[in-house]
């Protein structure tokens, strides 16, 4: 991608994010390239792995979120659908959870490990061209990836799947599977903290 081959020719330093002025009519400037661009444009800076931040031109805040959160809108609304209907009501109804603070990390974590695995992906691809059978990788990474994004669906399940048998021996976790225990291990710690308030404030009462 251009942006990285210019990231790779300066030494693999990265690149200042491009700041971006949101102004009241709604149009986005870019001050690095001093012209006003559209989230189809700011679109094709994230895949090109260009980063940005948005600021509204009046009153200076941070708006980044909410214009990344109208990329994915605009994408949707031209029917490259990525959020399943059941996904999109789950991570609704986390909205005002107690567990709400979980939910970001937990996300971060399942896509940066998706994100990963895209690369296997592309490499089994340019493996077909040298005569390979790329179905063979393609297959298993998509066994992996689906077992992670079920995991990410099951988390914040009141009853998880246990995964293995007692006393089984296995290889060891990998890094991926190491922090995915300690967010159980976070999430269960938040709900016996949860009980612990419930059964005080229901003494005080009585």
């Amino acid at each position: 991608m251009a942006e990285q081959a210019k990231q790779r020719e300066a030494g693999d330093q990265p690149l200042p994010p491009v700041v971006i002025k949101k102004y009241a009519n709604r149009r986005l400037y870019n001050t690095e390239a001093s012209s006003y661009v559209t989230l189809e444009d700011l679109a094709g800076m994230v895949r090109d792995g260009r980063d940005f931040v948005v600021y509204d031109a009046k009153s200076g805040d941070d708006i980044t979120r909410g214009v990344l959160t109208q990329i994915i809108v605009e994408e949707e609304s031209k029917g490259r659908n990525l959020l399943p209907i059941p996904f999109l009501r789950q991570l609704i109804g986390l909205y005002g959870d107690s567990l709400q603070s979980l939910v970001p990390r937990y996300l971060e974590f399942a896509m940066g490990s998706f994100s990963r695995q895209q690369e296997q992906m592309r490499q089994s691809v340019e493996q077909a061209v040298g005569g390979f059978n790329p179905f063979g990788g393609l297959e298993e990474v998509s066994k992996q990836n689906m077992a992670m994004m079920e995991r990410a669906m099951t988390l914040f399940s009141p009853f998880p799947r246990k995964e293995g048998s007692a006393g089984g021996t296995g290889p060891a976790p990998s890094r991926e599977a190491e922090e995915l225990e300690m967010l159980k291990a976070e999430l269960q710690a938040t709900r016996q903290q949860l009980v612990k308030l419930r059964r005080e404030a229901a003494s005080r009462e009585t």
